[in-house]
């Protein structure tokens, strides 16, 4: 299975979590009580990146640390960041990030 794969079932393996494409076929947006908390798409070059929502300092930290993680796209840059699935990331790293993202949304522990 490729990241973008694992990470979209990730995502619906969430407790509460409702996938919707309100941006057209080409990017999945997951919600979780009518609030986004994953959007997964394909970007520049044809790699596809999920932007997820992050506590500010842990973002700031995240983008200087790793180069295929940004501000995020479309998004309020303080407290979104953009993951580049396709990069130098680790699986474990951005796994952990949806979690976080889910649960700043919906402020309830997963699983």
């Amino acid at each position: 299975m490729d990241p973008s794969q694992h990470i979209q079932t990730l995502c619906a393996a969430l407790p509460g979590a409702e996938l919707t494409h309100p941006f057209g076929n080409e990017t999945s947006v997951y919600k979780v009580g009518g609030k986004m908390f994953a959007a997964i798409g394909t970007g520049e070059g044809g790699i596809d990146r999920i932007t997820v929502k992050c506590d500010p300092e842990r973002a700031e930290v995240l983008v200087g640390e790793h180069e295929h993680i940004v501000p995020g796209y479309h998004m309020n840059k303080r407290h979104w960041i953009t993951i580049d699935l396709g990069g130098s990331v680790p699986l474990e790293l951005v796994e952990d990030l949806v979690d976080d993202s889910h649960f700043l949304v919906h402020g309830k522990a997963r699983r």
